[in-house]
Formats: C-alpha cells, structure tokens, sequence
C-alpha cells in the first residue's frame, strides 16, 4: 500500500499552477477529527482520503481546512493521478469511487484525466443580500443544490471581483460561482469560486463549480462541450462536457510534492 502523502496541481500542466490538493492512500478510514486536523494542517482547499475496496474500487473523502464536503473534482482527479503515477492504475483504466455524492468515476486518458460528476443544475433565484459583498452588478443569479452561480457583465468585471469575505461567509449556502462569457479571449467562459464559509475565501480551481456552470452555459450558448478558465490566481483549464443528468470534466494534473504520512493517520483519534 501507498504510504505517502502527494501534493498534486489539479487541471493544469505546470507546477504551482491549478489548485493543489493533498492525496493519502491509507489502509482505513481514521475518525473524522483525524482527517480534519491533517486537512487544516495541510491548509489547502482539500485534503483527499482513499482507502481501497477492490480493484479499480475505492472509498474517497474530501476535507477543507474547516469541514468535510459532499463533492470536489479537483481533489479526485489528484487522487486518480496519484494512484497512475503509483502504479496502482493505468491509462484505460477506469477508477470507480464511493463518495458522498453516491458513486463516481474518472478515467484516465493518453493525456488528462476525465471525471464523470453529477450535474449539478440551478434555479433562478433573487440575490441575497449576502451577495452584496461580491462588489459587482449582478446579471442573473442561481441557486444548485451547493452555491450560488452569479453572472456578471465582462471577464474585466470577473477579474475585478474583490469580496468582503466576513459578509460573504454569511450566504446561506457552501460558496459562490462568479461567471461570464462575455470578452473570455480563448475560452467558452470564465470563472471564479469563492467560499468561505468552508475556509476557503477564492478556490484557485473548482472542478464541482462546473456541474452547476455547464447546463447553465448550455443554455445561455446553445453548446454542450466547452473550453472553460477559471480566472484565479493560480489560473486553471477544464475541458467540460454536458451529458444529461452527468457532467465530464477533463483536466491534467502535475506532482508537487511527496512525502512519507503522517503518524497521525494511523491514531484511532485525535486529542488536543
């Protein structure tokens, strides 16, 4: 069994690009406190744990600094990276994992990984007051089953986008999907996610924002495959197509990082 811990940039083909997430490949699940404490330790926007249950078959968990959620692409494609670049999977194989969002599978490419997520469709809504503290005009606003998805006019707005974080961690849901597909030079849309309600004021790639981005784009461009950006710092590409009740979500994934685990993963639980 795999006993390290990987650093891994998701969606994109250069380090220290993309969204990093860490990756541990463990015989069992530890109690939730232990997951969550390596997560805040690690301090990225997700922390992933696979325990193996049969070939191409694993159990997956995610955590942020703050909470365990219900969905992250980035964090499973990392995990499926991790396991080709480990040797436990190859290219062709598809990886099927028990989640929280019920079952999920990624398969690995020639080049990049392809996740097959829920999608994720929103409802139009009236912003809530919350909102107010993205500092931008708002063009249409929708509710999924996670976040608000809010388009704005330009990508220069989406670009200029700068929230008061304290106010925005009061919306009552786990983030927001800033969106346009207005000036995006080489994209179908752009994209950025805030949530800090789970410790994470901008996630630099959120490869879930894209279940509830794709239908809406599919309806606005007419369109089901798209070439998306997500415009942080960290900048990441997504290749994204609309199926349905699923959403495919393709990206590349670069190590960072290796390292043996930590002790406290194999304690029962964990004590301040």
């Amino acid at each position: 069994m795999n006993s390290n811990m990987w650093i891994i940039d998701a969606f994109t083909s250069q380090p220290f690009r993309g969204n990093a997430a860490a990756v541990c490949l463990i015989d069992e699940f530890p109690k939730s406190d232990v997951m969550q404490i390596v997560a805040l330790q690690n301090y990225l926007s997700e922390t992933a744990f696979l325990v193996q249950t049969a070939p191409l078959h694993y159990n997956l968990r995610w955590f942020t600094p703050e909470a365990e959620v219900n969905l992250c692409g980035h964090a499973t494609l990392a995990a499926t990276h991790m396991l080709v670049q480990s040797g436990e999977i190859k290219i062709g194989n598809t990886v099927t994992y028990k989640t929280l969002s019920d079952d999920l599978t990624a398969t690995v490419l020639d080049k990049g990984i392809e996740l097959d997520f829920p999608t994720l469709l929103g409802s139009p809504v009236k912003p809530p007051a919350a909102l107010k503290a993205l500092g931008v005009d708002i063009l249409a606003c929708e509710l999924s089953r996670d976040n608000y998805l809010v388009e704005v006019k330009d990508y220069d707005t989406l670009l200029a986008c700068t929230p008061n974080f304290k106010k925005l961690a009061k919306m009552d849901a786990q983030g927001v999907i800033v969106t346009t597909a207005t000036g995006v030079l080489g994209y179908d849309f752009a994209s950025r996610y805030f949530c800090p309600v789970l410790g994470i004021d901008e996630d630099p790639v959120t490869g879930s924002a894209h279940c509830t981005l794709a239908p809406y784009w599919a309806k606005k461009l007419g369109k089901t495959s798209f070439h998306a950006f997500q415009a942080s710092k960290g900048h990441g590409v997504l290749d994204v197509k609309l199926k349905g009740a699923r959403t495919l979500i393709a990206g590349q994934c670069v190590t960072t990082l290796k390292a043996p685990l930590p002790a406290t993963l194999k304690m029962k639980a964990y004590s301040c």
